[in-house]
């Protein structure tokens, strides 16, 4: 019941792994861009410090996603394998239910 429920979650991961990085990247670095315009052009004091920490924010978050995103393509296979021993475990008919990510 559970390998009916996560074979769709996780092929559906694999699909938007490629495409997600690459909208989360675009994002990303336009936001920088205009919140690196957003400091350049603060005249004031205040408003320069707003922008510089907006900025630290918006770098340390757009690094985070990207770790994280890493992360989960690295982890991944191993999450696989773990819910197929688990599901052999409870249930030793059962066969391979989830694939592993297909190499690129």
């Amino acid at each position: 019941m559970f390998a009916e429920l996560a074979a769709p979650i996780v092929s559906l991961l694999n699909q938007l792994m490629g495409p997600l990085l690459l909208v989360v990247g675009a994002l990303g670095s336009l936001y920088c861009v205009v919140l690196g315009v957003k400091y350049a052009k603060a005249e004031e004091p205040q408003e320069r410090e707003k922008a510089k920490g907006a900025l630290k924010g918006a770098v340390v978050g757009f690094v985070l996603i990207f770790v994280l995103i890493l992360a989960l393509n690295i982890l991944m296979p191993s999450m696989i394998d773990w819910v197929n021993e688990s599901i052999k475990q409870y249930n030793p008919e059962a066969g391979t239910v989830l694939e592993a990510m297909p190499k690129e």
